[in-house]
C-alpha cells in the first residue's frame, strides 16, 4: 500500500505535475512527472531533496462505473508503493489510466507503468550541464 505520506491530496501538485511535468505514455496508461520547484514556507525555506515523492491518481468515468475505477485505482496504488522508492526526493508523479486499464491485469499494468515511468524519467532529465 502506498504510505499516506507519497499521497498527492492537493489540487495545485495535480495541476502542476500534468501541465509541467515529462510525459510518459503507454497503453492502458499515461505517467506525468516533474520536480517540485518552489518548497518555500512561511518558517523558511527548505531543500527540495528533503521533501516526499508524491503521487496522485486519475481514473476518469470513461474508463468504467465506480467499482472498475477503484479497482483499477487500487491496483495502480499497490504498483506504485513498490516503485515510489525510485524516484528522487521531491518529485511529484500522476498516473491517468486510460480505458483499456479497466479490463487489464495487474501485470499489464506494472509492465505499462514500467515503461511509461521509464519515458517520463528520460524526458524529465535535466539537459547536461544544467542544475536541477
Amino acid at each position: 500500500m502506498l504510505p499516506a505520506r507519497n499521497r498527492m491530496r492537493r489540487s495545485v501538485d495535480f495541476t502542476d505535475a500534468v501541465r509541467r511535468g515529462a510525459r510518459g505514455g503507454a497503453r492502458r496508461l499515461v505517467v506525468h512527472l516533474t520536480r517540485r520547484t518552489s518548497t518555500a514556507t512561511p518558517t523558511g525555506d527548505r531543500d527540495p531533496d528533503q521533501d516526499p515523492v508524491l503521487v496522485g491518481f486519475v481514473v476518469p468515468r470513461a474508463v468504467g462505473g465506480a467499482v472498475t475505477r477503484n479497482t483499477v485505482k487500487r491496483r495502480l496504488r499497490a504498483l506504485m508503493a513498490d516503485r515510489v522508492g525510485e524516484l528522487d526526493p521531491g518529485q511529484r508523479a500522476v498516473v491517468r489510466a486510460l480505458p483499456p486499464a479497466a479490463g487489464a491485469t495487474s501485470a499489464e499494468l506494472a509492465k505499462d507503468l514500467d515503461a511509461a515511468l521509464a519515458t517520463a524519467r528520460r524526458r524529465n532529465r535535466p539537459a547536461s550541464g544544467a542544475r536541477r
